[in-house]
């Protein structure tokens, strides 16, 4: 039996692309838009000694399968016809039939890619799940691959968090500033107060509150690559008076008493048993009427587990967690925090991925000079296959706006958001 005719035996309802394989056979319409390639007898390993999305990420990755018709940078519209590709488990006769015809050699997991993370129990040897070594080597991991890299992919506003677009055609750099300037406004940012942003990456929300808002910043990031870059874009615009970047974890944030605490894009690394030390922290950090925006992924309902899929987990965010809406509110709620408002941005996320995509194949050969084909092939498919999944409502990005009450009761908030739309 060829590869193809048990590709073929499993496929319910056929295949929305053509399959070919190395030894000759194929499966699917000729005139699919998009062909998937079986290089080799690694590839084949990989499928079968890891089914799901793991196999196909390895040998995707690897080279050992290839997806003709889409630019690996953007593979966004192969990723939806995939989509439409079911399979069914074999039965147990024909279990035995693919065991005998595929080989005990096949059954063999080939080493997985350089740019696999270890799988979650053996990661335990490195410290317990969301210890202070275990994310710094977790967030390491993915921020910091290349900051020539992320130059390229998300653009001169060096933000690599969900843009909110005033119109749909906006560039990449007006959807990135106005998702500053609406965490800003939503914080009631004015000259004179002190922020806290924890996570802060390469330092945007930190520049954009100080340089139009005329705010004390102080911004903490567990990436040494993020610190180091955003600290001199601090210095290049001029800010060194008002913000400081510390490498740091958000734990040990310096000072109290703050205005104003923005986290865009943190929470998705806290992990969710973490959230109530998470909410405490930062609470304990704001005066009486100080604001919390918090900026994160999350998933569309709080009963899935929060962990993330093998590909996410191995290869891009290692430890990530993810869980409602609902389930945050809550617990900034039990924290002892006032939850004044949110909202779903995930239709803007979708709309980020796009443009961060077209960075990538745009800059790919410098982007694969950079970190290397493999690397980039990563990039490309998790970009791609999340906004797929913003836009399926398979995830959501949620803004949620907390204060800290004082015990008169008094919010020191607007009878109405005057924040805008």
């Amino acid at each position: 039996m060829k590869i193809a005719d048990l590709v073929s035996m499993l496929t319910v309802d056929g295949a929305p692309m053509r399959f070919e394989a190395y030894d000759g056979s194929s499966f699917g319409p000729l005139d699919a838009a998009f062909t998937l390639q079986l290089i080799n007898e690694r590839g084949l390993r990989y499928l079968a000694t890891a089914p799901g999305d793991l196999g196909l990420a390895r040998a995707y990755v690897q080279g050992d399968l290839v997806l003709h018709g889409a630019h690996p940078g953007d593979p966004y519209e192969a990723l939806r016809c995939l989509g439409g590709w079911r399979f069914r488990r074999p039965t147990p006769t024909e279990a035995r039939v693919l065991l005998r015809e595929m080989g005990w050699r096949n059954l063999l997991p080939p080493e997985p890619p350089a740019q696999e993370s270890l799988p979650r129990w053996r990661r335990v040897m490195e410290g317990l799940r969301h210890s202070r070594d275990r994310d710094a080597q977790a967030i390491g991991k993915h921020y910091d691959v290349s900051n020539e890299f992320y130059e390229k992919v998300l653009g001169p506003s060096m933000a690599y968090t969900c843009a909110v677009f005033p119109k749909p055609d906006a560039s990449l750099e007006e959807a990135q500033e106005e998702k500053f300037d609406l965490v800003a406004r939503k914080l009631g940012l004015e000259r004179g107060m002190r922020l806290l942003d924890v996570g802060c990456g390469w330092g945007g929300m930190a520049r954009h509150a100080a340089a139009n808002y005329g705010v004390q910043v102080v911004g903490v990031t567990l990436s040494a690559a993020q610190a180091n870059w955003g600290a001199a874009a601090v210095e290049r615009d001029g800010l060194s008076q008002q913000v400081r970047i510390l490498h740091s974890d958000y734990r040990d944030a310096p000072g109290s008493g703050y205005d104003a605490i923005s986290s865009i894009g943190l929470m998705e690394h806290v992990g969710v048993g973490n959230y109530p030390a998470y909410f405490a922290f930062l609470k304990g950090k704001l005066r009486d009427g100080g604001r919390l925006l918090n900026h994160c992924i999350t998933r569309p309902d709080n009963k899935q587990d929060p962990m993330p899929g093998h590909f996410i987990d191995r290869y891009v965010f290692p430890d990530g967690e993810l869980t409602g809406s609902g389930r945050i509110i809550t617990e900034a709620q039990n924290a002892g925090f006032e939850v004044r408002h949110e909202e779903n941005l995930r239709e803007h996320y979708a709309l980020t991925l796009k443009h961060w995509c077209a960075n990538l194949v745009r800059n790919w050969d410098a982007c694969v000079a950079d970190v290397g084909e493999p690397t980039a092939r990563v990039w490309g498919l998790y970009m791609a296959g999340s906004r797929v999944g913003f836009e399926t409502n398979g995830v959501q990005l949620h803004q949620v706006l907390a204060v800290k009450t004082a015990e008169s009761g008094d919010a020191m908030f607007p009878l109405r958001p005057n924040w805008g739309s």
